[in-house]
């Protein structure tokens, strides 16, 4: 895999979705606990799978997940499940179904607790100071955890979160613009 592929970020290939979300949101910082919601979830369905196969189910999601809405989603019941195990919009694995409804239950916990999900973020970056900006000039560069994303994940799964661990943490910090990891060298590397 290149490194850089027209002057983005190697990992997003050609692939038409790939490029327009790595261009369009990965690294953005997104403040909306709606769109975090939605990013949990997602990164939570990719656990042991590849993230363009999330992406392509995204509209999915949507759907089977009353768009995002967190109190929506909390509220589903064993029903629900079933239904969605038919559902072919999304990834049928009633683990991380069942996931999805209890982290919302967790996430508005959360909410109550700190204001928002992004206040709760924040108490993990030193001073709230983000995005950390990292400088990696090749793929192979970019971690897949961080102190931080440990102990976000330590902590969330203590509140009872689940398929939220290190590396699926780092990702959804990558995702949402908590952490900055474009190479050097990307042309989105600053956009906001």
């Amino acid at each position: 895999m290149n490194d850089l592929i027209d002057g983005r970020c190697g990992w997003c290939g050609t692939d038409e979705l790939y490029v327009k979300y790595h261009d369009q949101e990965w690294g953005r910082l997104v403040k909306d606990d709606r769109r975090l919601f939605e990013f949990l979830v997602l990164e939570s369905a990719q656990a042991g799978l590849s993230w363009i196969a999330i992406l392509r189910k995204r509209e999915g999601y949507r759907k089977a997940f009353h768009d995002f809405d967190v109190g929506l989603v909390a509220r589903m019941t064993d029903e629900d499940v079933e239904r969605l195990m038919q559902y072919n919009g999304i990834v049928r694995n009633r683990l991380k179904i069942k996931a999805a409804i209890s982290n919302a239950r967790h996430f508005l916990e959360v909410q109550k607790e700190f204001g928002s999900f992004y206040d709760y973020t924040l108490t993990f970056f030193p001073g709230g100071k983000v995005p950390e900006v990292n400088q990696v000039d090749r793929l192979s560069e970019i971690p897949t955890t961080s102190p931080i994303a440990e102990a976000m994940s330590k902590d969330m799964r203590r509140r009872g979160f689940k398929f939220f661990g290190p590396t699926i943490c780092y990702a959804h910090l990558q995702a949402t613009g908590f952490v900055n990891d474009h190479l050097v060298g990307c042309k989105c590397r600053w956009n906001k």
